[in-house]
Formats: C-alpha cells, structure tokens, sequence
C-alpha cells in the first residue's frame, strides 16, 4: 500500500520551541531555502507520522500574532491566508509555551478561527514547573476544541504521542474547530458578508483579514475592486475592528487562564533567571560581565588552541621534511611537497582554533545569554543608527559573515537593517583568525601576566574590538547619508537561562570544522596548487637566464652550508622570475607604502577568495622558496627583502593586521549582501569603502609604529 503525505505548518511565537521541536520531528531530513521572492528562510523537513503517513512539515517564520509587521512576519502570515500558491498546508502544528501560555494564546486564538485542522504541541512544560504554573492540559483543550499535546523536544518526550494526534488529525478523525473562539462574525457583519458573498470558502475571521490585507493577496483586480467597494459601502474601520478583536480575545484568554491555569503569587519569591538578570543587565555589572565573558573567549581561542595547534604544525613539517628526502626530485614530488602538504597544513593548523570559537559561541546561544548582549546593548547602538537586535547579526559575524548578514532580516527598520548589513563585515570572521594567529605570532611573544592573562590573547581582543569599533563609526557616519525615514522599535523577548546541550556544543564543533575543512579548504588547496604551478614557472628567457646565473655557484659550493645558501638563492631568484613574482612585483608600488612587499601583495590579492586564504598563499610561496623542514612561522620570521632587512617587523605586521581587520576580502559575503539588498550598489559601495579604509588605517598604523 503507497505511502500517503500530508503538509504541515509549523507555527508558534518566537523563542517558544518551535526550532527546537521541528529538529526533533525532522532529524537530518531538512532542506533549507527561500520562499520566493523574498529572502526568508524556507525550512522543510519528512517524518514519518506512521507506517502509512508521511508528513511534509514547514517551519514557518515565529509570529505573535496575524497583523504581521516584519517582513519574516508576512510570510507566515500569507501562508496562514492562503494567499501563498507555493505552501499551502493541510493541517496546522501549533507550538504554545505553557510557561507564557496567555501571550501565547493570542496567536493560537487567531489561528484556530481560521478554520485550518489545528494541534497544539505545548512546550516549555518543565520551566513552567520551575515557575510553580500548573497547566490543566484536557481544560485547555475542552476551551480551545482542539487536540493540545505536552511535548519536550529536548528529550524527545511527548513525540510519540503527538505524531499520533497529527496522523489522526490528518485522516480527519479531528475535525476542524467547530466554534469561534469569539463571535468574529458581530465585529463587522455586514462587510464579512459582502466578503464571503466573493469568497465562499472563507472563515468570518479570515474575511476580517482579506478586508483588512487583500492589497497584499495575489488577488485578480476585479475582487480586489469588489472588497475596496465592500469596505466603502460598509465604512468598515479597520483599526477600531483590529481593536475590538484584540480586546475580546485577551477578555476569553484570561477566562480560560482562570479556569485551567495556576499561577503563583507575583510576590513569591523570584525565579533563578529573574535573580541572575538583576546582574547580568545591570548597567554597570551586565557591562563589566560582558567584557569578562568576550575576554575569555578570545583567551580560550589561544590558550586552549595552541597544544593541538603546535602538534599539526610539528607533524606536517616532519612529514614534509621525510617525504622530500624519500622522494626523487621531480616536478610532480615538488608539488606533493610544497603545494599539497604545504597547502593542507595551512588548512587543519587552524581547525582546533574554529572548533573552540564555535564551541564557546554555541555555548553563549544555548544557555541564553546571548539575547542578553543584545539587550544590553540597544543604548549604545541607537547612538550610532542600529537597534539591540543589531548586536545579533554583529556578534554571529564573529563566526561568519554570510550567515550573520541573513540574520539581519529580522530587524524590522529598513534603515538599520541596511546599516547592520553594511557594517557587519567589519566584525573579525573566523576565517581572520588563522591570519591573526600568525602574525600575532611573529611579532608579539608567547608571554604571560599574573599567571593566566596572555598577551597574545590581548592583542587579538584588541583586534575583535578594532572592528566593532570601527563598524559603529561607519555606522554613525552612514546613518546621516543613508536617507530612509521609518520609526524604530526595540522589542526582545528574554529567554531562561538553560543548561547548555552538551551534544549540541559538540556537533556545532564538528560540523564548523568540517565545513572549514571541506569548502574553505577546498579554496586554499585549489589556490595552493594554483599558487605552486605559479611560483614554479615563468617566461623561458627569465628562467633560463636565472638557471644560468646561478647553475656555477652551486656547482662550486664546498659545503653542505655553502650549497644550501647557494640552493636558497637560486630559488629565491626562481620565484622572483616566476608568474607570481613578475605579477607581485607589479603591484608592489601600490603597497610599498603600507609596508608590504611582492610576497604580501600576492597573498592579499588571493585573499579576496577567502581571508584565510593568506597562510596558505604565505604557506606555498615560502615553501617553493625555502624547501626545508623548518615551520612557516619560522620561514616568514627570517623573510628578508631585497636590502637584508626583515620583512614582518613590528610596523609591517600591525599594518597587516590591521587591513584585514578593515579590508572586504570575501566573494561569498559580497554575493550575499546583494541577494539580501537586490542590488549591485550596495556590495559595490562596501567594497570602496571598506578597501579605502583598510588602506588609509594600515598606512597610518606603518607610519606611526615606523
């Protein structure tokens, strides 16, 4: 017998679960992409509801209620209307969480009045215990006339039961709500009459809503004409309808809350999150705790990384260093040695470093104390033209970008949102950090104060804090040219504070690395070999004649010594003649006054296919140079220029630093700001402004530290 499919909408209030609950439903069987037309994620996921049924769930984007504001919001609200051909579900799975169930409600009021075949899945259980609430969970259902199910997505308690209720749901062993939840018919008679004289079909309550949003349907001109009329003739109001209804539904919701629902005492004493938030977001302690926490991460990203860090980097230059001894000289064995290995050690090095930031990153998510920054945070970023939920996108950029500049479309002003996007490059990626490693590296000592505070870690804080810096005054400079007029609101729901999920920290790690691993490694290793091929031939003339200048002077070398200053500079002149050195040395005037010579130029040219790209392109050209076993960190400490003198001295290295703190060297993030915006201007104007500024800030770091 074929297995039959059913499509569910997965609904609910933000931060009530409903993530949480769509993982636990749809394991790894999710897609991820974007309803069309407009840049909001579209998450669907399978699971087998039984032997025979499977269900197609669509986790729509969180709501508080049907009058949506943001433009997530409007998509969830289209798809409950009908009015999206795309996503039109069958059955309607709606996440409540018990611990705020009257605000809740609301939304599940307004959906049950649409007609749609409703369950609710009632999350939040266990922290509405912690709260003293005691939920009487069959009263609820007897009120609503819908199927209500107590779920813990978390611990996979309840899933059961509730794939039984949406199966039986589905094959109509539930029917569809019987009763309004409020007599929606006597808020505007005539008009909804008028409505469903058009369309049949529909619920009083939904007609309420196409007289209200039909400019927003996909409607042919003549209905949309006929409503217009219905609305003129009817002097439909609808503020004052929106009102009444709002009214009325809080009126049954604290009915029902009264009935079926114990709340303690407001008195009684406060809960755990409630006594922690009164430090965590006081104005002086909340500042003085985020500090602490942003310090120790980048401690962490240090002292922890550097153990695993130094035995990769150990065991590749020994491995190298055996592999070029045991194989014969050869084009081919060249490029296994100082392309390929070279190329992957660049790669895995920096693995332990990506697996701790996201580790520690997921851990701050997890147990709430993001949504804290960004509360903490709103004062400061109003200053500049940005809102608290801002600090979100700015603080994810600290991993990535790309994903970080998706998430600013929950900023409701246009303004901001754009300004966010604008300015969230400027947060340090992970993809910076194996570049800051190295060159803290070179310049800075492995030193330590009162036992724990390391001074390379300082320096890269100080490097995190540059970007913020630097994002809020471009922010501040751009809200005065940036001519959008809309009004700003700041509402953030906080949620409890809740042990991490060990697995979940766990997983990220993984996942993060092998993502670095797999797609930027796939980049560094291309460009690795690119690079190889590059710095290993060049024009025949300019070889040979370097073949040549140096051919006797290694002939006549007396000693081991003697041969490998002799091999060292035939490379060196190899490389310079080669198709990487005639493309460096081209654009060294370009750099010279930043402090950068032909090798760096060739590196931040590369870059702009991903940041982390420097070390492998640092990691080729000095291995084609120098083929030994002595690390990169040593190589590029020793690297001289022409005249002797040391290339990566105290004010190179800083300037360095400090344009790839500034400089937008990232394809993937220009793409995405222009799918995010739907325009060439503005990744355009990104990529001036933010080269411009690199370029001025690292001349001015040179000259100063010069």
């Amino acid at each position: 017998m074929p297995i039959s499919s059913v499509h569910i909408a997965l609904v609910g209030n933000p931060n009530s679960g409903k993530t949480s609950l769509f993982n636990a439903l749809t394991g790894l069987n999710q897609k991820v992409g974007n309803f069309p037309g407009v840049t909001v994620d579209k998450k669907t996921g399978h699971c087998p509801l039984d032997e025979k049924l499977d269900a197609v769930i669509i986790d729509l984007p969180g709501t508080y209620s049907l009058y949506p504001r943001r433009a997530d919001e409007w998509v969830a609200y289209r798809v409950m209307m009908g009015a999206d051909a795309d996503v039109q579900p069958e059955v309607v799975l709606l996440v409540a969480d018990a611990s705020n169930l009257k605000r809740n409600l609301l939304f599940c009021s307004q959906v049950i009045d649409l007609k749609y075949p409703v369950v609710i899945a009632l999350t939040m259980m266990d922290i509405a215990g912690k709260k003293d609430i005691e939920v009487d969970i069959e009263g609820i259902e007897r009120e609503l006339g819908v199927p209500v199910v107590a779920v813990n997505p978390r611990k996979n308690k309840g899933l059961v039961q509730l794939k039984k209720v949406l199966a039986q749901t589905a094959r109509q062993k539930h029917i569809k709500p019987l009763q309004d939840f409020i007599t929606n018919r006597e808020l505007a008679p005539a008009a909804i009459d008028k409505v469903k004289g058009i369309y049949p079909s529909l619920s009083d309550y939904a007609a309420i809503h196409y007289l209200i949003n039909h400019e927003s349907f996909p409607l042919p001109a003549n209905q949309q004409a006929a409503i217009e009329q219905a609305e003129k003739d009817t002097a439909f109001n609808p503020t004052k309808t929106q009102a009444e209804e709002i009214m009325q539904r809080y009126t049954r919701i604290r009915q029902i809350m009264k009935k079926n629902v114990v709340e303690p005492d407001p008195l009684q004493r406060k809960l755990f999150t409630e006594k922690l938030d009164n430090i965590l977001l006081h104005r002086i302690w909340g500042y003085l705790t985020l500090l602490v926490v942003l310090f120790l991460l980048f401690q962490s990203v240090f002292w922890v990384a550097q153990y695993p860090m130094n035995a990769i980097d150990w065991s590749f230059s020994q491995l190298r260093a055996w592999m070029g001894g045991f194989l014969p000289t050869a084009w081919w064995s060249n490029l296994l040695v100082n392309g390929f290995l070279a190329g992957l050690n660049g790669i895995l090095v920096f693995v332990p470093q990506i697996m701790i930031l996201f580790g520690l990153i997921t851990l701050l998510e997890d147990s709430g104390y993001m949504a804290r920054i960004s509360f903490l945070s709103d004062k400061l970023m109003r200053k500049v033209g940005l809102n608290g939920k801002s600090v979100m996108p700015m603080i994810s950029g600290f991993a990535c970008a790309v994903p970080a500049i998706m998430s600013a479309r929950n900023i409701e002003n246009k303004k901001e949102r754009l300004l966010t996007i604008l300015v969230t490059p400027l947060m340090s990626c992970s993809a910076r950090l194996p570049v800051f490693t190295i060159l803290i590296a070179l310049v800075v000592p492995s030193k330590y104060y009162f036992g724990f505070l390391s001074l390379q870690g300082l320096v890269m804080m100080g490097l995190y804090l540059l970007g913020v810096v630097m994002a809020l005054t471009v922010s501040y400079v751009l809200k005065f040219l940036i001519k959008i007029k809309e009004k700003s609101f700041f509402i953030l729901e906080l949620p409890v504070y809740r042990a991490p999920r060990w697995k979940n920290v766990g997983i990220t790690m993984l996942e993060k690395a092998r993502i670095f691993v797999v797609d930027a490694g796939r980049v560094i290793l291309l460009i690795s070999l690119l690079l190889w091929f590059l710095s290993s031939y060049g024009p025949s003339g300019r070889m040979d004649a370097a073949e040549k200048k140096y051919a006797t002077a290694r002939q006549q070398a007396a000693t081991p010594e003697a041969k490998l200053a002799a091999d060292k500079e035939y490379n060196s002149a190899k490389l310079q003649n080669s198709y990487a050195g005639i493309f460096g040395k081209s654009i060294e005037p370009v750099i010279k006054p930043l402090g950068y010579d032909w090798k760096i130029g060739i590196a931040l040219i590369t870059s702009f296919a991903a940041r982390e790209v420097f070390v492998g392109t640092m990691a080729t050209l000095y291995s084609v140079e120098e083929n030994d076993d002595t690390t990169l960190k040593q190589k590029m400490q020793t690297a001289t220029r022409e005249d002797g003198t040391l290339v990566y001295t105290l004010p190179t290295t800083l300037s360095l630093m400090v344009f790839y703190v500034l400089a937008m060297q990232c394809m993937s993030t220009l793409a995405v700001v222009k799918r995010e915006t739907r325009s060439w201007k503005w990744p355009a104007i990104q990529l001036v402004y933010m080269t411009g500024l690199a370029y001025f800030m690292s001349w001015v770091v040179f000259h100063v530290f010069s």
